[in-house]
């Protein structure tokens, strides 16, 4: 069950880099325009690479199980993070937020997966929220408080690591292209109840569309579809991991893409993220076993 390094600094970066440019999106235009722009490209997208390339499709109760996925992991998540920036909360900070993911998402494996969390699970974990915390510090004080908007971030990690273990429990068939596709289209929904909610419009309609072009090609297509394979590869809370990492990498990419130098605690950051992402996703020791679902069953397929 262990999760190449390819695979994770590959989703790391693209998921990374969609936090200073959906700032930038959001910046030209509302969340609920934005958000229908790309989940609706981006689901025609991948719809014709799975059919054109013939990959395998989730069917019956695993397609509802891939919208279910898709609303999670897309729709709550990117409503949140969206919002939450179209309110004056900074990438990096909503990145930071979002990387709580490994905390909750192994609290809840426990619960919902069976899962045990075992010392080096632990010790991951741990570091992970020490990345957060160190990168965290030099934002908080540039802020000064934590905004009521940061609870729409909160919203997002929620819809994200309950997405991440429905599907590591329920979704254990279809091609993770196939599958993004399902649930980027599921996503419509949630984007959409949000647009009709709120006050919609353009200002810069030419930064608008770039950046929901990159947003599609990188978030929706390429960053969504390895997170799915990274957790069909290692299991959810294996790739959750991950996100100890990701905000100073939103960091480096806001400060090349906007203009904003990372501090030290985001360095710091940095190296204690990607300390948690190695020790969460080296191979383990001979005498280990797969992890197991809470009813018996292997849920994390190599």
């Amino acid at each position: 069950m262990k999760l190449s390094p390819s695979l994770a600094l590959s989703t790391a970066f693209f998921y990374a880099l969609g936090y200073p440019i959906g700032a930038l999106a959001v910046r030209a235009a509302t969340p609920g325009i934005v958000l229908l722009s790309r989940f609706v490209a981006s689901a025609v997208i991948l719809g014709f690479i799975a059919a054109a390339l013939r990959l395998e499709w989730p069917r019956g109760k695993f397609a509802g199980h891939a919208a279910v996925v898709g609303v999670l992991t897309q729709g709550v998540q990117f409503v949140g993070c969206y919002q939450a920036m179209r309110l004056g909360v900074s990438p990096v900070l909503v990145a930071l937020i979002i990387a709580m993911n490994p905390v909750l998402t192994a609290a809840l494996a426990t619960r919902a997966l069976g899962e045990r969390l075992d010392s080096r699970r632990v010790a991951s974990v741990v570091l992970a929220v020490l990345a957060i915390g160190a990168a965290f510090a030099g934002r908080l004080l540039d802020v000064g408080r934590i905004d009521a908007a940061v609870l729409w971030v909160v919203l997002a990690v929620f819809g994200l690591a309950g997405g991440g273990i429905h599907q590591q429990r329920y979704l254990t068939t279809g091609h993770p292209v196939a599958s993004n596709a399902i649930g980027i289209a599921a996503a419509i929904v949630p984007a959409g109840i949000f647009a009709l909610l709120t006050e919609q419009e353009v200002t810069n309609a030419p930064q608008a569309a770039w950046t929901v072009a990159v947003l599609v090609l990188a978030n929706s297509v390429v960053a969504a579809t390895l997170y799915i394979a990274a957790i069909k590869q290692a299991g959810a809370a294996a790739v959750s991991l991950l996100f100890g990492i990701i905000p100073s990498m939103a960091a480096l990419l806001s400060w090349a893409i906007m203009g904003e130098r990372p501090d030290l605690g985001v360095v710091a950051g940095l190296v204690l993220g990607a300390a948690a992402c190695f020790l969460g996703i080296r191979r383990r020791g001979a005498g280990s076993t797969p992890v197991e679902s809470a009813g018996g069953e292997v849920a994390a397929r190599a």
